[in-house]
């Protein structure tokens, strides 16, 4: 063996240890929880929520970096392009994770390769509103209304390709109505409109319409999950008003880039399902209608896949784009 050889082999024997000791003693240094959206949505409320509990499991910062656009493909591509090695994380959610890379096409990576899941956080209820002047108090009677009416309903969403959009278009589906998507730059907007009677339904987030619904500006007729939802079990899904097979999540859950050492996945997994079970942070989800998600890496990874399974023939059917 010459002098070079040996360099080289004291090198690599340096750096197996070291390399180990970088995933053994993870976290060692700020770790960057990046939400593609901005501050103040629903993916950045999760995220200030379950970061101090990561902080004080791991005695490391957890800090939130918003960057929003690209309906989120601009912070998950980022994220997706990061180093392998535990500082870099996703909070991502159904609308950026999987309906807009389906509506939008080719965004030069599929999410599915290059993230791998940590963990599900929570699933957000999303609900069919509609204002007080249509009359209507239940899905039935919406659907006789919308019969009824010559030219249809137009229905409004919190934009294109969102999980509020794939609800109103799989309803359309479900229940063979003449119903016109009229999108909007979040839910805030949709939510005035719905309120002041310019569109006369809407499907949205129940976080963002449970306040006008509580006073009576707007009627929430029914939940679009499989099941009530603990925090309103008062309200009646749509599928037990007699719509088969209609279920929309509008999800949040933790990614790692494609790489990521299976050490610190599990390491970090753990850790988000300790605290999604923990009362605290239970109970202060719930108050603000969205209800934990836990899963493993496994069923993470699962769980995505079929959420691409499931809504990939809709937004085919249904033609749906970023550009109509």
């Amino acid at each position: 063996m010459n002098r070079r050889q040996a360099l080289a082999l004291a090198a690599a024997t340096l750096a197996a240890p070291r390399f180990a000791f970088a995933q053994d003693g993870w976290p060692n240094r700020p770790v960057t929880l990046l939400v593609p959206f901005a501050a103040g949505g629903s993916n950045d409320v999760v995220a200030r929520l379950v970061a101090p509990a990561l902080e004080q499991k791991f005695g490391q910062p957890f800090i939130i970096d918003n960057r929003p656009g690209g309906g989120g493909s601009l912070g998950m591509g980022m994220v997706a392009r990061a180093r392998p090695d535990g500082q870099t994380m996703l909070i991502s959610s159904a609308s950026n994770h999987v309906f807009h890379p389906l509506v939008s096409g080719d965004l030069g990576y599929d999410p599915r390769e290059a993230l791998v899941g940590v963990g599900m956080l929570t699933d957000v209820p999303n609900v069919i509103a509609a204002n007080p002047a249509v009359g209507v108090s239940n899905v039935q009677e919406l659907i006789a209304k919308v019969r009824a009416t010559r030219g249809g309903f137009s229905f409004g969403s919190s934009g294109v390709g969102t999980s509020n959009h794939l609800a109103g278009e799989l309803f359309r589906m479900r229940t063979e109505l003449d119903l016109t998507h009229v999108p909007y730059r979040g839910g805030g907007p949709a939510l005035t409109d719905l309120v002041a009677g310019t569109i006369p339904i809407a499907f949205m987030n129940l976080p963002t319409v449970a306040p006008a619904a509580s006073d009576g500006r707007l009627k929430i007729l029914g939940v679009c999950t499989a099941q009530r939802v603990s925090i309103r079990t008062d309200l009646p899904t749509v599928m037990e008003q007699g719509v088969p097979d209609f279920a929309v999540r509008s999800w949040t859950g933790l990614f790692a880039p494609k790489g990521t050492p299976e050490a610190i996945v599990t390491r970090l997994g753990d850790a988000v399902r300790e605290a999604l079970a923990s009362p605290q942070i239970n109970g202060r989800l719930v108050a603000i209608a969205s209800e934990p998600m836990i899963m493993t890496p496994q069923e993470t990874d699962a769980f995505v896949k079929s959420e691409y399974d499931r809504w990939a023939p809709v937004v085919r059917a249904a033609g749906i784009s970023t550009n109509g």
